[in-house]
């Protein structure tokens, strides 16, 4: 009976301790291997993060044990997150180090947001749903993440109190440049933003900014996520014209 009630305790502690049940571990784990790493993405600071984040905390209950899938899981409202590789390639394009400030638009869940608090300094991350925020704030809570600050509001104006930002990554699609946030990222600053809007077809792409101007994109992949809301919707105020 003492041999039973200690394996038990041991039992318990371990699951406590890991933060998600071992199923969970292996399917992250099988998860970096399989669809991380066999696509060819190396880098030691993304792998590490894509295997803490506890991928199964951001999706709908319902959804969990689809966390790990290869696939987009509903998160609520209509919103998805996008497929393990997809979050992988962004964090791997931006090149983070553990000093750098960085903007996200479009919380979501805030399961990008987590990794991405893994391999920066500080994240600073907006969304124009309310709700999403409040939820996402929860979650960062619970799982220990200290190094976010979050906000609900227009992400198309950035946030210019804490700007400028070493990496701004936007994972709503705006048809142009909003001209606020490339204002906002810090000479020799990356930014990785999907153009196209409404568009069925958008275009990842990845700018620097050197001399004050935005370089020439490069283009990463094709993309579809959410067109960008708010002001998005009815500015006309361009870019800062890429050279």
């Amino acid at each position: 009976m003492r041999t039973v009630i200690l394996s038990t305790i041991l039992c318990i502690l371990f699951v406590s301790c890991s933060g998600s049940p071992p199923d969970f571990r292996e399917q992250r784990n099988a998860m970096v291997e399989k669809q991380i790493l066999w696509r060819g993405i190396k880098k030691q600071t993304v792998l590490e993060a894509m295997s803490k984040v506890p991928r199964e905390e951001f999706v709908l209950p319902q959804y969990k044990d689809k966390s790990y899938a290869d696939i987009t899981v509903p998160i609520g409202r209509g919103e998805n997150l996008d497929r393990p590789y997809d979050d992988a390639y962004i964090l791997n394009a931006l090149n983070l180090t553990s000093e750098d400030k960085v903007l996200e638009i479009g919380t979501g869940s805030g399961y990008l947001t987590a990794l991405l608090s893994r391999n920066a300094g500080k994240v600073y991350t907006i969304d124009i749903i309310p709700e999403f925020t409040e939820e996402a704030v929860k979650r960062f809570k619970q799982l220990g993440y200290t190094n976010i600050i979050a906000k609900a509001g227009d992400g198309f104006l950035g946030w210019p109190e804490f700007a400028p930002f070493d990496a701004i990554v936007l994972t709503c699609s705006p048809t142009d440049i909003p001209q606020p946030i490339a204002e906002q990222l810090a000479e020799n600053g990356r930014m990785l933003i999907p153009l196209g809007g409404k568009d069925k077809f958008q275009d990842l792409l990845l700018f620097y900014k050197l001399n004050g101007q935005l370089t020439k994109p490069k283009l990463l992949s094709g993309a579809s996520f959410s067109p960008m809301q708010g002001k998005a919707l009815e500015s006309g105020s361009g870019v800062l014209n890429p050279h």
